[in-house]
């Protein structure tokens, strides 16, 4: 990790001529405030502030001041010249006036929780596989749902402007210090996928936090556009997030047990039982949008329903194949419109409550969940997410492991955002009630 003066040095020598002190709001939108050379030991001391009423979720009006506390450890110099000069970026955490940390800072709700399982002696690894799609943009430069190719998963051809651009986010991200340890065409028309290494949870957050951003940037230059909406066309596969994820104690990874049954540890189930107990409160930050619930339908490789498996991939979590340090379990519900870092620390609290509580999760699931009748379905137990947003905020509200691990700052402003989206959501009128009725009723 480079010092503070590391830092400054390093900017000297590389000719960087701004700062950009970034963060994110509590719906995982990349902000910055950008500074230029000789305020660069000003922000590295955490002395620049901006107006925390101006981002949603954060200050009201009257205690508007925030200060921006870098985290030396994300420092990176982006490897594109801009017009005005070379661009650094740090990541930050956001603090109030005093110094003190700020409540509502999505950093700080994961760094609470990563500490409260320190406390029980475990370290939580992730990787994310986030996926979206590139789409060809108009004459104008105008966004379009057109997509750049005919290509279906794992295709090799045709190589086109998105597998350029593909290929020039990874060459990005990997000058950048991120591991990409593998990029391909996914299965809908237009849409890739990039996985990165097994990584600390706050540091898999901080990448996807940098993806979202090397990866709009990058497809601009290609004239394209990239998005992370869940479900953009109907009929095809939408976008999800699955985390793979598992808890550590050194370098010993605590879901792998080579006597237990599966080979997976009590405190493995105990992990996976916790993450399908409140599966349906956590739905609301694991799966934001309203859109979201478009791409959980049955049909289109998302789960629909709690439950657990080994190799079935209908269910809401997996437990893959490969065992000893590999051994993890994969979340298949968020998705990639969710902030990461709140995703993270609902997913992490929900497993240490399973853990605290010694939760059974039962047998696991072998059997294609999509197929099973209803009647069979409640025989086994197996319950369904949230068919919206709407069934998704009441899950929220009532379930106190996840609020307590937002805190009460971001559970509250969280949901009032919701609400008010559920609400604009609801009184419009959408084309296809138009196409429906107008000419029939």
């Amino acid at each position: 990790m480079l010092s503070r003066e590391g830092i400054l040095e390093q900017c000297e020598a590389e000719k960087v001529r701004f700062l950009r002190l970034v963060f994110t709001d509590l719906h995982g939108t990349n902000k910055n405030v950008e500074v230029p050379t000789k305020q660069f030991a000003k922000a590295l001391d955490g002395d620049v502030m901006f107006d925390g009423s101006s981002i949603q979720g954060y200050a009201r009006i009257e205690e508007s001041d925030m200060l921006l506390q870098p985290d030396l450890t994300t420092f990176m110099i982006l490897p594109w010249e801009e017009p005005g000069g070379r661009v650094a970026r740090i990541l930050c955490d956001i603090h109030n006036p005093d110094g003190t940390p700020f409540a509502g800072c999505p950093r700080g709700a994961l760094r609470r929780q990563l500490a409260r399982a320190e406390k029980m002696g475990f370290e939580l690894v992730c990787g994310p596989e986030a996926e979206f799609f590139l789409f060809l943009r108009g004459p104008n430069g105008e966004m379009t749902t057109q997509t750049h190719d005919k290509a279906a998963y794992f295709d090799l051809t045709p190589v086109d402007r998105g597998e350029d651009a593909r290929r020039a986010i990874v060459n990005a991200l990997e000058r950048m210090g991120l591991e990409v340890e593998a990029a391909h065409h996914e299965v809908s028309h237009g849409q890739h996928e990039i996985d990165f290494r097994y990584e600390s949870a706050m540091k898999a957050a901080d990448h996807l936090t940098t993806f979202k951003f090397v990866v709009r940037k990058i497809a601009l230059d290609f004239g394209l556009h990239a998005t992370f909406m869940p479900k953009p066309l109907y009929g095809v596969n939408g976008s999800g997030m699955h985390t793979h994820q598992s808890l550590f104690r050194g370098e010993q990874n605590m879901f792998f047990d080579p006597d237990a049954e599966w080979q997976i540890s009590r405190l493995g189930l105990n992990y996976i039982a916790g993450l399908l107990e409140h599966a349906r409160g956590m739905c609301a930050i694991t799966n934001p949008l309203i859109n979201s619930y478009k791409r959980l339908v049955p049909g289109h490789e998302a789960p629909t329903h709690i439950a657990w498996s080994e190799r079935n991939r209908s269910p809401l979590c997996r437990v893959p194949a490969r065992r000893g340090k590999g051994t993890r379990v994969e979340m298949r519900v968020p998705d990639p419109a969710c902030n990461p870092y709140l995703a993270f620390a609902v997913m992490l609290a929900a497993g240490l409550d399973g853990i605290e509580r010694d939760l059974d999760p039962g047998p696991p699931i072998n059997k294609n969940v999509y197929s099973m009748s209803e009647r069979e379905r409640r025989r086994l137990r197996i319950r369904q997410l949230p068919e919206d947003l709407d069934r998704s905020l009441e899950a929220f509200e009532k379930d106190k492991v996840v609020q307590e691990a937002l805190g009460k700052h971001i559970f509250t402003n969280f949901l009032a955002a919701k609400r008010a989206e559920w609400s604009e959501y609801i009184a419009e009128v959408h084309d296809w009630e138009l196409d429906r009725y107008l000419a029939t009723y």
